[in-house]
């Protein structure tokens, strides 16, 4: 510091002049100085100006700071001096600025010295090599320093980091850095890092973010804990929005599971922090993110199963009936149980079995609408009740049916005990307040939503007006309220009630219609030029009275389609009719509405279109133009084409099913020639097998043999020994009349081959000779070629049976050689007639017990050789039948393939009778144009093409018509 007191000492001159001469001689000093403490001192000094005197420093210590960066890293303190500095610099976090134009001008000072610093990408990457640096006082100025870059210009720092080596993975290590604020400031550093970059959000989330945020978030308490655990919960936020694929590696990781602690919130809700309020807020809509409407439907409905199987889903509607949650909680509780149960069966049947902890027990459905239609409850409450409503009914026919029954006479509570979901919805209905009146009739609106059956059962449903008069139906009451001239609120949401039931609905039409009063109501309504604010009204019973004409089945008489039509152009004009029309979608709230299923609005005089009734509109209003302008004939030509076309259509549906079938069953048999297959190949494995293992016993049964042979041959040495040649000369003899009698055979056999091959010489000799006439010459050469494949098969059967007696003649001759040679050495090795017999006759005894030990043994062998053989005979049958099956079934296939060549030539004949009448058709609407009738290009029918889905869907649609 003496260094600075000189160069602070002599200063004559005004103050901002001084103080730049002694940031000057300071970087100076910084550059030039040999000495470190020098250095140290100096960067030290600039860090306490850095602050108050920052664009001076910035401009012209930042190039030498840098340099310190580069070159002392040995010294940790001088490094830290100028990361502080260095932050002090860019970043905006200066509690004296106060006013809004000095705020500016440090938001401007502050991206500038961003941008000078980043436009050498060295610096970011030497900032992110100094994160390695365990000292407190190196890492801690390096995080702020990066959190504050990327605050500046986060897609330029983030687009550095991105491309450097191993620059996530070295921020990822902050997470496990011991020291609190360092973990914590990292975290910061993440969330900005992770800001709007898809990129770097998978490389964060691979790299095991999840798994520690979750750590960090346990460690400190859940929802207990302080703003840590809201910075994580912000940072997985980050990750997971509109981020499939970190979503679904969040789903796979099991980490959905770990999130149910968090709502435990216990038996005692008094203690409410301000802090815990806003991490389970945060909470909420990170569960929020998982489940989102605008997700793929795929896994929205994947991660909301896995929250039903968790229990996350009974956790937080246990929030929802719990006693003493703040407001706000509870409301985005609401939502969340909202999206978690919209569109997945389950979980909607679950809801629905949720019950209040009341007495008597009410269900959690009934609780949520007597909220909704309560003026006293908070607006924003109201709101998020209709949204579960609506999401409990989304693509939920059961649940529908069960909303609507409540209506029905006969399932009304005549005790009067407890209150339904059906009359709390009339009772919002027909209430003085109109915000009561809208959300009830756009939730009963989504009870009959894509549901035709509910439509025509809620037209059951009679309402008492008044004591001592007979009951209206609710139809007929909701077109009284609006005929009273109520407030525009309950008009719009009465007249959405009635358009959605209407549409899709032919009985619900007549019903409509049978009422004298509407149309002319409808009619006046539209005709009238009122003020821009009931426009919207006017283009609403427009969309009604289109509704009745294009959905009318022409049963009454009185309001047929042509008839609607006359007095449409009668009493309002079809241009000014369509013109009103189109005041529906372009009114300022009807974009707005269109965008987000919830409806979500700053206040009550907003909420006037609900976001499936958008898409009704967008649906039917090109629909009912078309219907306008067309004349009665050409809707009767349009009803006799729709009707050819459907008989075509009903046809090539069965053509298209049979093929479908036929299909399947080719399928099925390949599935079955590719099993036999298999089986034929295990069989023939297992046959291989067999043979082998015959062939081994074979191998050791000619073993014993030989081995019998010789002890056979010993026992008749010592037999020969006792009888003294008594036996051996009569074997000798008849060995020798086998071997003539072998030889004599061998002769005849070879006398007869030798004839046989003259005879196939002389054969072959006449046939090689001309014949007199072609017919003899065929004849005989068949014959002869019979005789020379059955002498062939004689001579192989004589050759055979020779070389079989050569064999046996060998296998005799060897043995009388070996019986000559042993009777020789036993005669000279008889013995002496005075020896003892005693040793003779146990050596006897002792040979005839090992030659039955042979006998037996060789008995066994031949016994397992027979059980053998008759497996393999068996398993050659199997093999015999699987082949005669498989060929069954190829001539079964060939079959198949014949009738769907059949198939389909009857097809292109029906395809030839298709183009046929198409142009039967063009040629009709050709002379309607030389008639002079418009005919537009545009009702072109298509034939064949279409979905079997909307087949079914129009075949209904005609079903209806025609009730």
């Amino acid at each position: 510091m003496n260094f600075l007191r000189g160069v602070m000492g002599g200063q004559s001159a005004g103050p901002q002049h001084t103080e730049a001469e002694t940031i000057q001689k300071l970087c100076d000093r910084v550059a030039s100085s040999t000495l470190l403490d020098d250095r140290r001192n100096a960067v030290r000094a600039l860090k306490s100006l850095s602050k108050k005197y920052r664009l001076e420093v910035g401009i012209q210590a930042m190039e030498h700071l840098i340099h310190v960066l580069q070159t002392d890293r040995s010294d940790s303190e001088i490094i830290g001096y100028a990361l502080d500095t260095l932050y002090n610099i860019i970043s905006n976090d200066e509690e004296e600025e106060v006013e809004e134009n000095s705020t500016r001008q440090s938001e401007d000072l502050g991206s500038q010295f961003t941008e000078i610093f980043i436009k050498q990408q060295e610096n970011v990457t030497l900032l992110l090599s100094l994160l390695e640096e365990f000292d407190f006082h190196v890492r801690w100025p390096a995080v702020k320093l990066l959190t504050s870059l990327l605050k500046q210009l986060g897609p330029q720092v983030q687009q550095i980091i991105l491309v450097s080596p191993m620059g996530v993975s070295r921020l990822m290590d902050l997470l496990a850095d011991s020291r609190e604020v360092i973990r914590n400031d990292g975290v910061l550093l993440l969330q900005a890092l992770t800001r709007s970059n898809g990129a770097i959000q998978k490389i964060v989330a691979f790299e095991n973010a999840f798994e520690r945020l979750l750590d960090i978030i346990t460690e400190e308490g859940n929802s207990d804990g302080g703003i840590v655990v809201e910075d994580c919960l912000i940072l997985l936020q980050n990750l997971l929005k509109n981020n499939n694929s970190n979503q679904n590696f969040f789903k796979e990781g099991s980490y959905i599971q770990r999130m149910k602690p968090w709502f435990h919130v216990g038996d005692e809700n008094s203690g409410w922090s301000a802090q815990k309020v806003t991490n389970l807020h945060v909470m909420l809509q990170l569960v929020r993110v998982l489940v989102s409407p605008t997700n793929p439907p795929g896994a929205t409905s994947s991660c909301q199963k896995a929250m039903f199987q968790c229990g996350l889903l009974q956790q937080l509607c246990t929030i929802l009936m719990a006693t003493g949650v703040p407001a706000d909680i509870l409301t985005e509780t609401i939502n969340t149980v909202s999206e978690v149960i919209r569109g997945y069966q389950v979980n909607q049947d679950y809801f629905a079995s949720v019950n209040a902890p009341s007495n008597p027990p009410r269900p959690a459905i009934v609780v949520l609408l007597m909220s909704m239609v309560n003026e006293r409850q908070p607006f924003v409450l109201r709101c998020a009740v209709l949204y579960c409503f609506q999401c409990f009914l989304y693509k939920n026919q059961k649940g529908q049916g069960e909303i609507v029954s409540t209506l029905l006479p006969s399932t009304i509570d005549a005790t009067g005990n407890s209150v339904s979901a059906g009359q709390l919805l009339c009772g919002g209905l027909f209430s003085t307040d109109s915000l009561s009146n809208w959300c009830a009739a756009v939730a009963l609106a989504h009870a009959l939503q894509e549901n035709a059956t509910q439509k025509e059962q809620l037209l059951r449903v009679q309402l008492a007006t008044s004591i001592g008069n007979p009951p209206v139906s609710l139809l007929q009451q909701c077109t009284n309220i609006l005929s009273q001239g109520s407030k525009i609120q309950t008009r719009v949401g009465l007249l959405m009630l009635l358009c959605t039931w209407l549409s899709n609905c032919p009985i619900a039409v007549t019903h409509f219609l049978h009422n004298s009063a509407n149309v002319p109501f409808l009619t006046g309504q539209i005709a009238e030029n009122l003020g821009e604010e009931e426009q919207l009204v006017q283009g609403l019973c427009a969309l009604l009275l289109g509704i009745s004409i294009y959905f009318n089945d022409n049963s009454l008489e009185s309001y047929m389609k042509e008839k609607l039509k006359q007095l449409i152009e009668k009493r309002i004009g079809k241009e000014n009719f369509i013109e009103k029309l189109g005041f529906i979608s372009k009114h300022e709230l009807y974009s707005r509405a269109s965008q987000k299923p919830q409806p979500n609005f700053p206040s009550p005089e907003y909420m006037i279109f609900d976001h499936e009734f958008t898409k009704l509109v967008k649906e039917l209003e090109g629909v009912i133009t078309k219907a306008i302008y067309k004349s009665s004939e050409e809707d009767k030509k349009e009803e006799e084409v729709k009707k050819t076309l459907e008989q075509h259509d009903s046809i090539v549906t069965h053509y298209k099913n049979m093929i479908r079938e036929q299909d399947l069953q080719l399928e099925e048999l390949k599935q079955q020639i590719s099993t036999l297959k298999c089986q034929n190949e295990q069989l023939q494995t297992a046959v291989t097998q067999q043979v082998s293992q015959i062939q081994q016993h074979k191998d050791q049964y000619n073993l014993l043999k030989v081995q019998l042979g010789k002890d056979n041959q010993h026992q008749g040495s010592y037999s020969d020994g006792t009888q003294v040649n008594g036996i051996q000369p009569e074997e000798v003899g008849r060995l020798r009349e086998e071997i003539e009698e072998l030889k004599s055979n061998q002769e005849l056999l070879q006398s007869q081959l030798a004839e046989k091959d003259s005879l196939i010489e002389n054969l072959k000799s006449s046939q090689a000779s001309p014949g007199t006439n072609e017919q003899s010459s065929a004849t005989a050469s068949a014959r002869d070629s019979e005789q020379i494949a059955e002498l062939k098969q004689e001579l192989a059967t004589l050759k055979s049976q020779l070389n079989s007696q050569s064999v046996e003649i060998t296998k005799l001759q060897t043995e009388k050689q070996e019986l000559l040679q042993k009777t020789e050495t036993f005669a000279k090795s008889v013995p002496a007639p005075g020896e003892s017999e005693a040793g003779m006759a146990a050596k006897t005894t002792d040979v005839e017990g090992r030659l039955s030990a042979l006998l037996q043994e060789t008995k066994e062998l031949k016994n397992e050789i027979k059980a053998l053989s008759e497996e393999r005979t068996a398993i050659k049958e199997q093999l015999d039948a699987s082949n005669s099956t498989i060929a069954i079934l190829q001539n079964e296939k060939n079959k198949l393939e014949m009738d769907v060549t059949d198939s389909k030539k009857e097809q292109d004949d029906l395809l030839v009778l298709l183009a046929d009448q198409d142009q039967k058709i063009f040629s009709l609407k050709n002379k309607l144009k030389e008639l002079g009738h418009p005919v537009e290009e545009e009702d072109e029918l298509e034939s064949g093409d279409q979905d079997d889905e909307e087949d079914e869907d129009e075949d209904d649609g005609k079903d209806q018509d025609h009730v």
